[in-house]
């Protein structure tokens, strides 16, 4: 039975401390006076965005397990509420929680359209995909406001250039213009993230995401229109979502998804205390279950950051979550395979020539 203390609308049900932080400092100043000229109280649960204004957009990704060589986020911090969002404590570098505030600090770069461009522009650049949404979802709410993806697809589509995309919201058929574009010369790749099948689950685990009905059909429309989509069976939480993952596999595979992807959940940095928080509030019937068999994948504790382990596990329940991956595709995508993205043209592109004729 839900907490009545519990924060409705939010993942995270409370700000936890800033690792970077001693514990006697206060968050004074600059934040605060901020707060109260827009007539907003410190504590009130809405969604406050902050302009940002980076030098680079684009970043390159040292870690060998993720699947990516480049990533570039418009947004930091995310409203979509992940509980499990390995994200959160990215949020800690700019000053805040990574609790609530990575859902109600919404850090926004306005700039990254400009920024992309410089950087995809550089003669010394040889095209290689950049994934959008590598850190915090690029259609998130704030998109429909700011158009910094739509923008950013934009100058993708003038150079290019190969582009992934990583959500869970079906705001990203808004763009299904520029994705066709793209598509045609073999420029995009889709991952939808698709966690269960309960609407339940979904709205107490991903409290701000489009619905799942939503994300099918998104998958549909995408796939029907020509542009490749694999789907994130991610992360897999033992006891809450790993029963769904053949069903899952199945209706996702119909809609013309052409693979899955997933993880094991793991609850680095402040994430573990987070996620403790909040299962005891949402699911107290089964919150020390779902603990210890979380523990029972990374070797007794909530976390394991070795690259090659952390994402798959250990143990005999992390052995049963990827077997019935691996019997998922066999079963549902055993002749299909997301298409490798095409890096030849951009170098023609680049300097803008080729766009004369």
């Amino acid at each position: 039975m839900l907490d009545k203390s519990a924060v409705k609308g939010r993942g995270a049900q409370r700000n936890v401390p800033n690792r970077f932080f001693e514990l006697s400092h206060e968050q004074r100043d600059d934040f605060l006076e901020y707060c109260a000229k827009e007539g907003e109280e410190v504590d009130q649960n809405k969604t406050l965005y902050l302009p940002v204004f980076p030098k680079t957009i684009v970043n390159k990704v040292t870690s060998p397990d993720v699947g990516m060589g480049y990533s570039m986020n418009m947004y930091q911090g995310c409203e979509h509420g992940c509980i499990y969002c390995y994200a959160r404590n990215s949020h800690e570098f700019w000053g805040f929680s990574a609790g609530l505030d990575f859902e109600r600090r919404i850090l926004v770069k306005k700039e990254a359209p400009k920024l992309l461009e410089a950087f995809i522009k550089r003669k010394s650049w040889k095209a290689h995909p950049i994934v959008m949404s590598g850190n915090t979802d690029c259609y998130q709410p704030a998109e429909k406001e700011f158009k910094i993806t739509r923008n950013c697809l934009e100058v993708f589509l003038k150079y290019k250039h190969p582009v992934g995309i990583i959500t869970k919201n079906a705001l990203i058929l808004r763009d299904l213009d520029i994705l066709k574009a793209l598509a045609k010369d073999n420029l995009v790749s889709i991952n939808i993230s698709i966690t269960s099948l309960s609407e339940t689950t979904r709205r107490i685990l991903e409290p701000r995401t489009a619905t799942i009905k939503k994300r099918l059909e998104t998958v549909k429309i995408l796939s029907d229109n020509g542009i490749p989509v694999n789907v994130m069976l991610a992360p897999i939480i033992p006891s809450i979502n790993s029963h769904e993952i053949l069903p899952l596999a199945k209706l996702v595979s119909e809609a013309g998804a052409l693979s899955i992807a997933h993880t094991i959940v793991r609850l680095n940095g402040a994430i573990g205390d987070i996620f403790t928080d909040w299962i005891h509030k949402t699911m107290p019937d089964r919150a020390e279950k779902v603990l210890h068999q979380i523990e029972d994948c990374h070797g007794g504790t909530l976390n394991d950051s070795r690259f090659g382990q952390r994402m798959k596990g250990e143990g005999q329940i992390a052995k049963q979550i990827n077997d019935l991956v691996k019997l998922a595709r066999l079963k549902y995508f055993k002749d299909k395979a997301m298409p490798k993205l095409n890096i030849e043209l951009h170098e023609f592109y680049k300097d803008g020539q080729m766009r004369l004729f």
